[in-house]
Order: C-alpha cells, then sequence, then structure tokens
C-alpha cells in the first residue's frame, strides 16, 4: 500500500479527504524558494559532518555501502542541550476533545513564516519496508539542523531505486497522501514554554516546534504512520518481533510489546546463546496485517539507547550516529565515544541494520504470541492470559515506570507505576481501535497472549536470565502452566523463588490493589478527554472478575 503524492485538479478540493487546513499550512511550506531539496543518504552526510556543533568521531562506520554511505564514513555525534527525552505534554492532536485546530494553524503559519529567510531543507523517506505497506515522508527542517535531517534519514529508509520500484509496486491507498512535516527547534512561543508537537493524523502531517531532541522527529513520523496503518486493515504495534526458525520447518513468531527500559530490545535480539536460529524484523516499530497475520517492519535501523554499552562493547562496531553522549581521546589521540550515560541521561544512537546479523523486513509467518513487558511488583516473571478480552484489556492497561527517555511536565511523579495502553503512547486514534484489532488477534488468529515481569516481584528483582528462560520454554513447547488460584482464565509457570503466596495476606492486597488500579484506568477513559478512549463495557468486566476471584 503507497500514499498519493500527485493530484488530479479535480481532486484538489475542501472536499477532498487528502487535504485540510493544517495540511494546506504545513505542505505549502515545502514549495518555498528558499527550500533545497536533499536527494541522498551521501549528499546529507557531507552537509551533517560540517554543521555547527557536529563532532567527527574517528569511529568508522561499518560496511558503509551497505547502508548507503561511502566508504570512509565516520560515525558522527550530536548533542542537544539539557532536553534528552521526549515531551509528551507537548503533543496536541487534531480531532481529540479541546483541541482547537483553528488556533493551533494560526501558529503554525506564524511558524512557518519565520522561517522564511532561513534556508530550509527537504528530505523524503519511505516509512515501511515492503510493498504490502509503504508511505512517503517528507521532512522540512532549517538550516543548522542538518544532525537531525541526517539522523532521520538513518532512522527511516532512504529513497533508494530498489525501494522505489517496491514503492510503486504497491497498492495506492487513495484517501492517503504522503506525510508531510515540518519542523524547527529553535522555534519559541510563550503559550509553549515545553514546545508544540501539532498533528493532524487524518490528513497525515504535524509540525514539531522549539524542540530538538531527535525522538520527537523518529516518533512524529511513526505516529503518523501508524494512523494510516490502522485505517487501512493493519494493527499498528510499538514494539519488537523476532522469528524463531525450528526444526522441521517449524517456526514460532513472538510480538514483544512495552516502553523504553522495560527490556524490549533485549528479548527481540537476545540469541539465547545460539540455541536457536532467530529472525528479526524490528525492535521498536511494526505492522501486523489482519488479513493474513503477516507483519512489516517500519524502520530499517534502530534507535537504542547507549547506557549499556561502553566504548569496547562489540555491539558499538554498528554505530551510524549518536545523540548525547560523551567525547574523550584514546591512547592514540583519536575522537572516542563516552557512553553509559555518564554525561546525561538517556544517550542514544542509531545502529545500522547490521546490527542483527538475520535482518528481515517482512515475516511472512502469522505472529503465534503477544508478550506484553510491564514492570508491576504484584506480577509473577510469567502469566499466561486466556480468553480475547482479558488478553485485550490487559494489554489496554499495560503497566510500566517512567524512563528518562521522556520529558516529564512539572508536578509528574517520575516513579509513579503508569499505564500505557499497548506500551504506545503515540497513538492518533481512539483506544478502542487498537483494543479491538488486539481481540481479532486473540480470538480470530489464535494468538497466545503472556505477560512478562521484568522488573521484580514485590521486592525481588527479576533476572534477565529468568525472562528469556520462560521465552525458550514457550517456544521449545516445554512451558508447563497451571491455574493460579482461583483466576478461570490466568495461568502461572512456577518458578523458584519467584512463586507468590495468595495465602499471604500482604502480597494479595497488593496484587488486589494493582488490579483496582487497572479497573479503575479502563474506566477513567470514560470521562478524560470526553471519552474519547472509551473502551466497551466488557474491557471492566474483565478485570472486575479478577478481583472478585480474589476476594473469594
Amino acid at each position: 500500500m503507497a500514499t498519493k503524492s500527485k493530484f488530479k485538479w479535480s481532486e484538489i478540493k475542501a472536499s477532498s479527504p487528502v487535504f485540510s487546513m493544517a495540511r494546506s499550512t504545513i505542505e505549502t511550506a515545502f514549495y518555498g524558494n528558499n527550500v533545497e531539496k536533499i536527494e541522498s543518504l551521501v549528499e546529507c552526510y557531507k552537509i551533517a559532518k560540517h554543521s555547527p556543533g557536529t563532532i567527527v568521531t574517528d569511529i568508522p562506520v561499518e560496511r558503509p555501502e551497505e547502508v548507503g554511505l561511502d566508504q570512509g564514513a565516520k560515525v558522527l555525534l550530536f548533542n542537544d542541550g539539557s532536553v534528552t527525552g521526549r515531551t509528551a505534554a507537548a503533543r496536541k492532536i487534531a480531532g481529540e476533545p479541546n483541541v482547537e485546530v483553528n488556533g493551533l494553524c494560526s501558529v503554525v503559519r506564524d511558524a512557518i513564516y519565520a522561517t522564511r529567510s532561513k534556508k530550509l531543507y527537504h528530505v523524503r523517506a519511505y516509512i515501511g519496508l515492503d510493498k504490502d505497506f509503504m508511505v512517503k515522508a517528507n521532512l522540512l527542517i532549517p538550516q543548522t539542523h542538518e544532525m537531525l535531517m541526517y539522523n532521520w534519514l538513518l532512522n527511516f529508509q532512504y529513497i533508494t531505486n530498489e525501494y522505489t520500484k517496491m514503492y510503486r509496486m504497491s497498492n495506492q491507498m487513495n484517501n492517503e497522501g504522503d506525510i508531510y512535516i515540518f519542523a524547527d527547534p529553535d522555534w519559541s512561543h510563550p503559550d509553549y514554554p515545553l514546545g508544540l508537537a501539532f498533528f493532524d493524523p487524518k490528513h497525515n502531517c504535524a509540525a514539531i516546534l522549539g524542540m530538538k531532541y531527535f525522538g520527537e522527529l523518529k516518533k512524529g513520523t511513526l505516529t503518523l504512520a501508524w494512523g494510516i496503518a490502522n485505517r487501512n486493515g493493519f494493527v499498528s504495534c510499538h514494539g519488537g518481533q523476532k522469528k524463531y526458525n525450528l526444526e522441521n520447518g517449524k517456526s514460532f513468531v513472538a510480538g514483544i510489546f512495552g516502553l523504553s527500559g522495560s527490556g524490549k530490545s533485549t528479548i527481540t535480539h537476545a540469541r539465547h546463546d545460539g540455541k536457536y536460529n532467530i529472525t528479526v524484523l524490528h525492535d521498536d516499530a511494526f505492522i501486523i496485517s489482519t488479513k493474513d497475520g503477516s507483519s512489516v517492519a517500519l524502520e530499517p535501523s534502530y534507535f537504542d539507547k547507549t547506557q549499556d554499552y561502553p566504548m569496547d562493547s562489540p555491539d558499538n562496531k554498528y554505530l551510524l550516529s549518536v545523540q548525547n553522549a560523551g567525547a574523550t581521546l584514546d591512547e592514540e589521540g583519536r575522537i572516542v565515544l563516552v557512553t553509559e550515560d555518564l554525561r546525561n541521561g538517556n544517550g542514544r544512537a542509531i545502529k545500522s541494520k547490521l546490527w542483527s546479523p538475520d535482518r528481515v523486513d517482512k515475516i511472512e509467518e502469522p505472529i503465534n504470541a503477544i508478550f506484553y513487558l510491564m514492570k508491576d511488583p504484584s506480577i509473577p516473571p510469567i502469566i499466561k492470559l486466556k480468553g480475547s478480552v482479558l488478553s485485550s484489556v490487559m494489554g489496554a492497561a499495560l503497566a510500566t515506570k517512567r524512563t528518562n527517555a521522556e520529558r516529564l511536565a512539572e508536578g509528574v511523579d517520575p516513579h509513579a507505576l503508569v499505564f500505557e495502553p499497548y506500551a504506545n503512547p503515540f497513538r492518533t486514534y481512539p483506544l478502542s481501535d487498537d483494543y479491538e484489532k488486539f481481540k481479532y488477534l486473540f480470538e480470530h488468529r489464535n494468538v497466545d497472549c503472556y505477560i512478562l515481569n521484568t522488573g521484580s516481584l514485590d521486592d525481588k528483582k527479576i533476572p534477565k536470565e529468568v525472562t528469556l528462560g520462560c521465552v525458550e520454554a514457550i517456544v521449545d513447547g516445554k512451558a508447563k502452566f497451571k491455574k493460579w488460584g482461583n483466576f478461570d482464565n490466568i495461568e502461572i509457570m512456577e518458578i523458584d523463588g519467584f512463586v507468590p503466596d495468595l495465602d499471604d495476606a500482604k502480597y494479595v492486597e497488593l496484587l488486589k490493589n494493582r488490579l483496582n488500579d487497572r479497573y479503575n484506568f479502563i474506566n477513567s477513559r470514560k470521562t478524560e478527554k470526553d471519552g474519547y478512549d472509551t473502551l466497551p463495557d466488557e474491557a471492566a468486566e474483565a478485570i472486575k472478575e479478577l478481583i472478585d476471584k480474589l476476594n473469594k
């Protein structure tokens, strides 16, 4: 499926499903005489290399020709300042309650007007790496922010003859125009002290203003692509997916859903000490077809934390660019990195697709299991959910802890346990859309559902080895689950040292409180944002049934 770039005159009208005030405001800026179009990743690298503030390290890019760069290309480092995480509070989404589109478009028009004396760069990329789903995206950004432009092209699929041919083979989505994003990191406005990220998701456009952190551009682009996927028969997934290639031509496809810091990337890329032949789709962004259960990756590269990778880590071999990390000289006088979040929190790097030795852009086989990663002290290392309603609603009430990947508004407790439905804070459509699509996977595609607690059970830390061992047992078909307490639709795999005592009143109270938190969260969707994210009554009732079982 492909988006539409050009239109007949008879299609250019206010009643068109493609055009809107916001889209016309944003797209028009791309045609100014102060705009320079950058056509290749190589050209973009050369510009970014000389951009003010860029640090050209002495670390060579591994096999540069395979990722679109010239021989001799080096890893580039750029640091933003005090803000090194996403700012959810700055997001305004057209269509949601209390979002005044006319006023926001006026703000965007002024922001665009203020760039008229600047050179602006226009770059293009594909989002989606298979003809089943490919959309074209356009970014417009002022001069001096070349590193943001370069990182955007590295993160998504830069234009090549191969992918252009594939794009032309895709079926066109006639009511979906290309994505257009206008960004000005230098913008400021007294009414928007945290910046402004304004989205018109139905018309595939956004303005990202006053925000220097690259993650805003990455997730902003994915926000729009996920919205397109949702409207066109796909489940939009903020997570990882891998395929275990087993004996006798069999396979096991696992989807791993969790927020930054939950272990999503670790589990997705785990090789299990070479025990399996593993194929990786992606660790952050993909979509699942409701038609046949196949999955498509949206990005070729990886946006990974640098926290767990000291300079001598072999994983650093696949770095393309780095953001918000330190630099120093090694014993031979070469400029190298100081990682492990020593300089600041949430240091990041873009790694090439070569990081995964068996990387694919599409997994044809239908997904077998979904793993929700939660950091909830009331949950054992692994439980299995039965029934499509409970499986879907527990994803809608996915619990986690905040990480330093997010910049929080004043007064928000960074240590509080929070709920992020399906681990996707970038949804621009009603939550019920995701609820029904995940429910469809469980009910009609026979997908199994598990919760992995990657935090602690009560106060006892669950090691990574325990989590991976649980996954291995399921893949091998050796996992032994048994009915958990009075619950009719939850089963537990009992692991030594991590079996909760359901006769312990303190633990039962903890579990009950956590279930009540979920029940209250789902019910709160009926009132927050004027009920925009209301779920069917069956969702809350499924959790209430669990609470009732504990009370018996």
